[in-house]
């Protein structure tokens, strides 16, 4: 994603830049010290994400909210919680309170919705390419970009759980509950205490068991054998 920082503080300046480096799937653009360097820059280039200061000199992060047509999706940074509430009116995407650490930073832009980009024309085959949506997941002290459809299932075991996908397998520190809240359930279906399937890679159900891509079988638990067979098995 294109963006850009929009901060009048260096030290801030430089913990944005340092963590928009690491992130890896960011590409900034430009760090403008007030919003109307930035609003001239708008009016030729397009970006996607904008990391936007609210006490900025000459107009407020606020006001530039106000003001910018077709506005990119944006992170709100600031050392003051008073204009929360204020903000989410502009449908931003997540508020910083300063200082923030570089986890705080990842779940941010992890909300940023990556199939739909802002200023970006796509014909069909790209747009099909942009609609598989990406996450960051924690694994130890790492943060980890994967695409959710590469998900085959997800296992429970102990205190992590683990990610499968046709290639690899990824141990991340959120437990099974997370992962049935943040993924669409639609998609994504409990079957078992410790199993989470992608429901778009079933090969087959036989019995008590279903048969997943990269031939990975699992099995159906008791409590759940019920809710599933009646949306699957119709």
């Amino acid at each position: 994603m294109k963006c850009i920082i929009i901060e009048d503080q260096p030290p801030a300046q430089r913990v944005l830049k340092k963590y928009v480096e690491d992130i890896g799937s960011l590409n900034l653009k430009a760090t403008f010290s007030d919003a109307i360097q930035a609003m001239e820059f708008l009016k030729s280039e397009a970006v996607d994400l904008i990391f936007l200061d609210i006490h900025l000199p000459k107009i407020s992060g606020i006001d530039f909210l106000k003001t910018v047509p077709n506005r990119p999706h944006v992170i709100l940074t600031t050392a003051f919680p008073d204009y929360a509430l204020e903000s989410y009116e502009f449908n931003v995407v997540d508020y910083l309170l300063k200082p923030f650490s570089f986890q705080r930073f990842v779940q941010a832009v992890s909300k940023v919705p990556i199939n739909i980009q802002p200023g970006q024309a796509l014909d069909t085959n790209e747009n099909n390419q942009q609609s598989r949506k990406e996450i960051f997941i924690k694994s130890g002290y790492e943060y980890i970009k994967i695409t959710i459809d590469d998900i085959i299932f997800i296992k429970s075991d102990a205190d992590y759980t683990e990610l499968h996908s046709v290639t690899k397998k990824y141990l991340s520190s959120e437990p099974l509950r997370y992962w049935l809240e943040k993924l669409d359930q639609d998609s994504f279906i409990r079957i078992h205490k410790s199993f989470i399937i992608n429901s778009s890679k079933i090969v087959k159900i036989a019995g008590n068991q279903v048969y997943l891509k990269s031939e990975a079988v699992i099995p159906i638990g008791r409590a759940y054998k019920e809710s599933f067979t009646a949306k699957f098995l119709k």
